[in-house]
């Protein structure tokens, strides 16, 4: 799939492509997973740096789904990082997120080594811009959720989900065993059970776990 994200992206005009998605797994410690064409060197780079943490791109797309496009404005606070880019070939560049019905957020990125965009450019190109969003975001954020995400959830019984919408609406186990009519142990079974699949630390933590996961909707 990155293959042909990355065939789009040249027929716009573009060297690289990248798309990056939050795993929905933790609020204190989200894993995010990259999968880019970027050159070797500055993935190498990127990674040794640590510069997801202070990339202005990547809290930009978090906290708005308008598209950005590089500038040194963007960059101000980020200068080395800046200045590294460049001389890796990363000189201009576009990024948009994208958020699906689950709450599962995802971050495409073209870059290339000439041209900047100009506004006249990125407004006849608005459409197939935000087409290749969606598309990077359907097929790329289910492959990273099945990889990464729902090998825990997959196991999870009906029963054990319906126990666990209810304890989110902030039931009980004995309330829980009296709404399904069964025993209260029967209840601590099933989350027990919850607990282990989705290697949640306790009945708390497997309700966000699986809110997080979309499972709750």
């Amino acid at each position: 799939m990155l293959q042909r994200l990355g065939g789009a992206a040249r027929d716009l005009g573009f060297d690289y492509c990248a798309y990056g998605m939050r795993i929905p797994r933790s609020f204190s410690n989200p894993k995010t997973v990259m999968l880019n064409n970027y050159p070797v060197g500055w993935q190498v780079h990127y990674a040794s740096e640590n510069y997801l943490k202070i990339d202005p791109t990547v809290h930009h797309c978090r906290q708005s789904s308008q598209p950005l496009v590089w500038n040194d404005a963007v960059f101000v606070d980020a200068l080395t990082l800046w200045s590294d880019a460049q001389d890796h070939g990363l000189r201009h560049g576009w990024a948009q997120s994208s958020l699906d019905a689950f709450g599962v957020g995802g971050m495409l990125t073209l870059a290339r080594g000439h041209d900047a965009l100009s506004q006249a450019w990125l407004e006849q190109e608005e459409i197939k811009l935000r087409w290749l969003v969606c598309v990077a975001h359907q097929s790329l954020s289910r492959l990273i959720r099945r990889r990464h995400c729902e090998d825990g959830a997959a196991g999870l019984s009906v029963r054990e989900l319906e126990v666990l919408k209810w304890t989110a609406d902030g039931k009980t186990s004995g309330e829980i065993a009296s709404i399904l009519a069964v025993s209260e142990n029967t209840i601590n079974f099933h989350v027990k059970n919850s607990i282990v699949k989705l290697r949640a630390s306790n009945k708390t933590s497997a309700v966000v776990q699986a809110a997080l996961l979309g499972l709750l909707n």
